[in-house]
């Protein structure tokens, strides 16, 4: 391995680390404020409480331009070399397609809310206060600041932004459950919570702007792509792939609230909920790659990029199957020691989700390393393909053979995935070695 390659490497440990830390707090206060809500409210009124947060996340992450992959993608070679007005025209189209998502997703939020909530299986009277809630879309839609803040290497920074929100949903929680408050109490702190961690991380970003000369003559009119061939085809690529990503996580959790409830609802994100904690340590090693792979790239050392992706997905790999063992043997007793015993029967899906979790680890370094070379509609591909296939199935899977059945499609999915990924980086660089 070159000596770039180790430092490289050496980089992304040093910067999960620090997001491991704020991620980790983050891990217990989300546990902390989930348990007091679903002891305050119970079981039925829970799941509530869920659907609604979950279609306010979805309809974020379906409209919102990751932007912060563009940043990544066109702004790390006018940072390196010091073209301060390209760069400068990479963040306004960053801002641009951040507006363009707060607008869409508060619009389609509110008129979601109010029309299908009842078929996702909200209560008649809470369309209401689904639509409000609906509101803090605009907070979760802007990703610009984090690819800024990334490609800065400012991840301790980073590492605070979810730990924020959570602390303010605990709080919320705690007043909450003192007082027996109602769903409505509990929908205004954790909406709260996303604003915060909304604030935190723009005054962090433009602070670093700021810091490093970036805002001076800052041009807010001129062509918004100039310098950055396909952009535009880039940017909605990438929003595409991440839409898909949200059939496994949100449009599975609607879906079983649509076909079997919001109490089951309740049960399968809370599941959801633990897998995800589980499995965060070696997720967090996908935000740290990226920027070296950018960086990389830019600089020409594709053979770094391989090696260092090589070793990301082994190293996570691993680590993801040893948590993965650590929840079939005590992922009941702490399901049941969090959230208390009415929620012991999401155990078995539980497990069923981190090991969907875990194969999703082992090929983490696949799309990060298509999207780096250039190739995000690949991903766009497979993900649609497993994704319509996943939504077809899982309704039918769940009506029959309940939630359990929902995370053995679950586990399929993310298999298809990861075998999709790999082949089509197979035949990517298959191609490459042809042209040389």
């Amino acid at each position: 391995m070159t000596n770039s390659a180790k430092e490289g490497l050496g980089r992304i440990f040093a910067n999960a680390g620090m997001l491991l830390g704020g991620r980790s707090v983050n891990a217990v206060i989300s546990l902390g404020y989930m348990a007091l809500a679903a002891r305050a409210l119970g079981v039925a009124e829970f799941g509530v409480l869920v659907l609604i947060n979950t279609f306010a996340q979805f309809v974020g992450d379906v409209v919102r331009f990751q932007s912060w992959q563009a940043v990544l993608q066109f702004g790390a070679a006018p940072l390196a070399e010091g073209r301060r007005e390209d760069f400068q025209r990479v963040v306004r189209f960053g801002v641009v397609l951040d507006l363009i998502s707060a607008l869409a997703g508060v619009a389609v939020g509110v008129v979601g809310s109010l029309v299908f909530g009842p078929a996702l299986g909200l209560p008649e009277d809470m369309r209401g206060n689904a639509a409000l809630y609906a509101l803090t879309i605009a907070a979760l839609a802007p990703a610009c600041q984090i690819g800024l803040l990334r490609l800065f290497d400012r991840f301790a920074l980073l590492s605070m932004q979810q730990a924020i929100s959570s602390a303010v949903r605990l709080a919320g929680g705690l007043v909450g459950f003192a007082i027996d408050a109602p769903v409505g109490f509990f929908l205004i702190t954790w909406g709260a919570g996303s604003v915060a961690a909304f604030l935190y991380v723009a005054v962090c970003a433009w602070r670093e702007l700021g810091r490093r000369g970036l805002l001076a003559n800052f041009p807010w009119s001129g062509p918004l792509t100039a310098g950055m061939p396909g952009a535009w085809r880039f940017a909605w690529a990438t929003n595409a792939s991440a839409t898909l990503d949200v059939a496994f996580t949100h449009v599975a959790t609607l879906t079983v609230g649509a076909v079997v409830g919001a109490t089951e609802a309740g049960l399968w994100r809370v599941a959801r909920q633990i897998a995800d904690a589980l499995a965060k340590p070696a997720r967090l090693l996908i935000p740290a790659l990226y920027p070296e792979l950018a960086k990389a790239r830019a600089s020409g050392a594709e053979a770094d990029m391989h090696r260092l992706a090589i070793r990301i997905g082994l190293i996570g790999g691993a680590f993801a199957t040893v948590l993965l063992l650590v929840a079939v043997f005590a992922g009941e007793a702490l399901l049941r020691l969090v959230m208390g015993d009415a929620f012991a029967p999401a155990a078995p899906t539980m497990i069923l989700q981190v090991a969907a979790a875990v194969i999703g680890v082992w090929a983490l370094p696949l799309e990060p390393m298509l999207v780096s070379m250039g190739r995000p509609g690949m991903v766009v591909r497979v993900r649609l393909i497993v994704a319509i296939v996943f939504l077809i199935a899982l309704p039918q899977v769940i009506s029959r053979h309940g939630l359990e059945g929902g995370g053995v499609v679950l586990i399929a999915a993310a298999a298809a995935t990861a075998l999709g990924l790999l082949l089509s980086l197979r035949r990517l660089m298959g191609r490459a070695k042809a042209a040389q």
